[in-house]
């Protein structure tokens, strides 16, 4: 694949997401909430903590955003400064991937059989498009989409895992990298909050690895044994190992997980199962061993958390390399199906966010714009030169690949991926320009904060008790106010207090306090924020 070409689609892919919008809710809210507490020193750097509650959260990737929130302070926006080392990592992650691929794919036992009178693929050349194959396998694998592009803990493990995956791939090839590497990834689980994953795949990659043919393999042991220890250590000392087992065998439950796991590791599962079929009886070779170790240990994972998609993430590197190696042998009716079904729904998906772009932003055609106003109510159109022109490009960009895909051109080993990689990251890219305005409206809780702030002086003291984290963290960040969620109602000291209460509520105000307001936000139906202020005789 042309260089500039798959530079070109990774950056499509990582860049989108990272300019322009706020902190999402729950997940991404909560995590940039402990960054930002920490950067302002408002909390311990060894106890992170919202409101004044500590957080029993990983501390490696939250020192990181707080790291980069106050190196570029106060030139960048604390948001923007602490997503930019998580697109770095989702970038290695690619990177490392590819290599993981490539030095798998050098092997022996992967290359493909020498023909009579010659002909063959070049090794290099062959390395290189399973490579490319594996990074097309993993841009479209919708279970990275949006986890991929958070700021959270989970992407620094999928950092962990994939420069695991790299060192027991490389570790014939580069000696003293992969052995400094794979102590490292374990380490780097350990301490994002996945040291048990880090437990799993380093006892496992000891197996494989005693079990290689080649010597420099079977030395990368001890420096694995190296790594669980260290790894060992330093979740002891951080207290991260906790029981998170939550398995369901009730059949509702399991057929809900098998659905999940269809559509998050769609295309990649189809293809790794091809793959293992194809090599069954020679599962030890190591382009399907190394992979598979990674893979197992993060299906199992998930299945016995319940179907935890976060624990499923941490499996797509190794499933995108076991299904670039499945291309060799694929099918040409699979490989049709696959790219009809992917031009189908990705142009439909495209097509759809056009249709109520233009329709916002014109009034034509009418119904998606009264749609967006009744599931957003308040929303304001934003017209960006920028982004029209980026989603014009990307568009125009997708039909000249439907058309290169479905013409006649030389065969190349990864074409059945590039269909379903360039849809995903033109849908990405398609929503994070044309739609970002809307979805930021609706998942941000800034328009909530700024309805609370015509009701609260700036940076007041906010007593929030037993309030969701994400509306903590919102309320430190937009506010922005000084935080109180650990005290009890009847013990702080702060002078307005916020709850959120369901709609139809008939819960009396709280002894010494005044309800002054109840605001929505806007696109939240059973909840409302009700706001009050202390009388002035219990101060």
């Amino acid at each position: 694949m042309p260089r500039i070409a798959l530079l070109l689609l990774c950056a499509a892919y990582v860049l989108p997401g990272v300019f322009g919008r706020d902190p999402w809710r729950n997940v991404d809210s909560i995590a940039f909430g402990y960054m930002l507490s920490l950067a302002e020193g408002r909390s311990s750097w060894l106890a992170p903590s919202l409101g004044g509650i500590p957080a029993h959260a990983a501390l490696l990737p939250h020192w990181l955003g707080a790291l980069f929130i106050q190196a570029l302070s106060p030139w960048v926006d604390p948001a923007l400064a602490a997503r930019v080392p998580f697109a770095l990592l989702l970038t290695l992650v690619l990177m490392l991937t590819w290599y993981s691929a490539f030095h798998l794919a050098r092997t022996e036992a992967a290359q493909p059989v020498a023909f009579a009178f010659g002909g063959e693929a070049e090794p290099v050349d062959y390395a290189r498009a399973i490579a490319d194959a594996a990074v097309l396998a993993l841009i479209a694998s919708l279970g990275l989409l949006q986890l991929g592009h958070e700021t959270t803990p989970e992407m620094a493990q999928l950092f962990g895992v994939s420069l695991l995956l790299w060192a027991m791939a490389a570790a014939p090839y580069r000696r003293w990298r992969a052995r400094l590497a794979a102590p490292a990834a374990l380490v780097v689980l350990a301490g994002s909050g996945a040291p048990s994953m880090a437990l799993a795949m380093g006892l496992l990659g000891m197996v494989v690895c005693a079990k290689s043919t080649y010597a420099q393999v079977r030395r990368l042991v001890p420096w694995l044994a190296l790594g669980l220890v260290a790894a060992s250590l330093l979740a002891w000392r951080l207290g991260a190992w906790a029981w998170r087992v939550d398995f369901d065998s009730s059949p509702s439950e399991l057929l809900q997980t098998g659905r999940m796991w269809i559509w998050f590791m769609w295309p990649a599962w189809l293809l790794a199962l091809w793959t293992l079929w194809r090599w069954r009886h020679h599962l030890q070779h190591r382009h399907v061993s190394v992979p598979l170790v990674v893979a197992g240990v993060a299906l199992a994972s998930s299945f016995v958390m319940g179907g935890s998609d976060r624990a499923l993430l941490l499996g797509l590197p190794g499933l995108a390399v076991l299904a670039a190696f499945a291309l060799p042998t694929l099918h040409r009716s699979t490989s049709a199906a696959i790219d009809w079904f992917s031009m189908i729904l990705f142009t439909l998906i495209a097509g759809t966010l056009w249709v109520i772009y233009l329709s916002v932003q014109t009034g034509v055609p009418a119904k998606p714009a009264a749609n967006v106003a009744r599931l957003a109510p308040g929303f304001t159109p934003q017209f960006s030169l920028i982004a029209l022109l980026a989603a014009l490009a990307a568009t125009a960009c997708w039909i000249w690949l439907v058309r290169w895909r479905t013409g006649r051109h030389r065969e190349a080993l990864w074409k059945s991926l590039v269909l379903p990689a360039g849809g995903v990251a033109l849908c990405w890219l398609l929503l994070m320009t044309l739609g970002l305005p809307i979805l930021d409206y609706a998942r941000s809780y800034r328009p909530l904060v700024e309805r609370i702030a015509s009701h609260v002086p700036p940076r007041s003291c906010l007593a929030a008790p037993e309030q969701a984290p994400a509306l903590v963290a919102a309320l430190e960040y937009f506010g922005p106010y000084r935080v109180d969620a650990r005290s009890a109602v009847a013990q702080t000291r702060c002078d307005y207090l916020v709850r959120v209460e369901p709609v139809n509520s008939t819960r009396p105000a709280p002894e010494g306090w005044t309800r002054i307001a109840r605001e929505r936000r806007p696109t939240d139906r059973s909840n409302l924020t009700s706001i009050y202020r202390r009388d002035a005789a219990s101060r």
